[in-house]
């Protein structure tokens, strides 16, 4: 099964280098230009290629890639350093290369820093999104009658949602106020989530040993979770811990650690809206 548009669109507004290129290199793809990315030390190292140096104007290609990355708002990320040159076979270890003889490597290299939503917006724009369901199942849809029971059973879906909206716009809403609503009445013991733009730790806690002790909890409440309101109330708590991940700065020695398990929480956190929608 092939990933959908909205798939690739989710992993790169997580964070997902893959799906980042992927989308820069549909939206290159009339001018031959193709692009590769990896992280390195908190930095999106982004390597852009044309058959010539006509092609790789530094100006525009420079507008396109802002504007692009921008619009997804990757999670994590927010350093981008853009390198130019004319396409190689030589794929592996390009990083290596240009940091080795960038004069000699590169057309032009170009370091942006990417304007952030604010996070009532990024939450509102991230529940709009189309979710995701799997093309196997939808011959069930399709067949399954409406009755009264599922019709009651969708306003109950349709208050819980609203619960959900409202909760995470109140945690994206103290990230501006500065103010703690959840941890504070939990005596700081919360449980797991996922990345940035979202409400930080409190003062003088440990982001990532709070996310792990709400992905710890959220996974044992998972285990007994049979209704749609408690999935809903995990998926929120999957968001708190990823939020927290991303938390974790370039220079501490668990960042790679902390980056891998954002993008586990915001599966998780899918997984749980998705079996809120099987009620």
């Amino acid at each position: 099964m092939h990933p959908t548009i909205d798939d690739i669109d989710f992993q790169a507004r997580q964070g997902s280098v893959a799906a980042i290129i992927q989308i820069l290199n549909e939206h290159f793809a009339e001018e031959g230009i193709r692009t590769r990315a990896i992280q390195d030390n908190g930095i999106l190292q982004l390597l852009v290629e044309a058959p010539s140096a006509d092609a790789l104007p530094r100006e525009a290609v420079v507008d396109q890639v802002r504007h692009v990355l921008e619009t997804i708002s990757p999670r994590g990320i927010s350093r981008v350093n853009i390198n130019s040159r004319i396409v190689q076979e030589q794929q592996l270890l390009w990083l290596d290369e240009i940091k080795r003889d960038p004069e000699n490597s590169l057309l032009w290299s170009e370091p942006i820093v990417l304007k952030r939503p604010n996070p009532a917006a990024r939450l509102w724009r991230d529940l709009r999104a189309p979710r995701q369901r799997n093309p196997f199942l939808d011959d069930v849809y399709k067949k399954k009658p409406t009755s009264s029971r599922s019709a009651f059973w969708r306003g109950i879906i349709g208050g819980a949602s609203l619960a959900l909206l409202l909760l995470l716009v109140g945690w994206a809403t103290k990230d501006w106020l500065g103010v703690d609503l959840r941890l504070g009445a939990q005596n700081g013991t919360p449980s797991e989530a996922e990345p940035t733009a979202a409400p930080a730790a409190p003062a003088g806690q440990d982001p990532f040993v709070l996310a792990v002790r709400i992905a710890q909890q959220s996974v044992e409440d998972g285990k007994s979770a049979t209704t749609a309101a408690e999935w809903l109330d995990l998926a929120v708590r999957w968001q708190r811990a990823a939020d927290l991940m991303a938390e974790v700065p370039p220079e501490d020695e668990r960042y790679p650690v902390a980056q891998d398990r954002v993008q586990t929480y915001s599966a998780n956190k899918a997984m749980a809206l998705a079996e809120a929608e099987k009620f």
